[in-house]
């Protein structure tokens, strides 16, 4: 019911890796450009980065907060909304820390043309399988509708239907 322990745990182990890679990839990078076009134009680029990315930030939330509230008076449901507002306060976060990567991840979440197909992937590969997991399958229609599941070979010899209704006979 919990989902196989290996693959959990590998999961797991690929967001370390990802969380250890990330840091690691923009010390390089930094030393790299500072080597390039000096130490102080570097500082001055990914400052100047996180500020312009917060202000997009800023301007996109205002507009996702916008859209939220238009769906909610109309009554309908603000699932891309939210989706867009968590994909936003993430943006947010590889914005403010300092270097480059991290600035570019944080732009790629944070430009809408590039965020619906994050949003998209994000809905198909971990949002409907957890909650199919959470739901046994409900959300996505992925349901028995006839019998038990994994009961084995539906039409066993000694089961007969007859009018609808399944009587055992012993066949002796």
């Amino acid at each position: 019911m919990g989902g196989h322990p290996v693959v959990g745990g590998m999961r797991l182990r690929w967001v370390f890796v990802l969380l250890l890679l990330i840091p690691l990839a923009d010390a390089l990078l930094l030393v790299v450009v500072a080597d390039a076009i000096g130490a102080p134009t570097t500082v001055a680029l990914v400052v100047l980065t996180g500020l312009i990315g917060m202000l997009l930030i800023r301007a996109e939330g205002r507009h996702t907060v916008r859209r939220l509230q238009e769906k909610l008076a109309t009554g309908e449901v603000p699932t891309k909304e939210l989706m867009d507002g968590g994909l936003l306060i993430a943006a947010g976060a590889f914005l403010l820390t300092p270097g480059l990567v991290t600035d570019a991840i944080g732009f790629l979440v944070g430009v809408p043309l590039t965020r619906a197909p994050i949003r998209a992937a994000l809905e198909r590969f971990v949002v409907r399988p957890y909650l199919d997991k959470k739901s046994g399958g409900f959300v996505t229609g992925g349901v028995y509708t006839a019998g038990f599941p994994n009961e084995g070979n539906a039409y066993d010899d000694d089961v007969y239907d007859v009018d609808g209704s399944s009587y055992r006979v012993d066949d002796e």
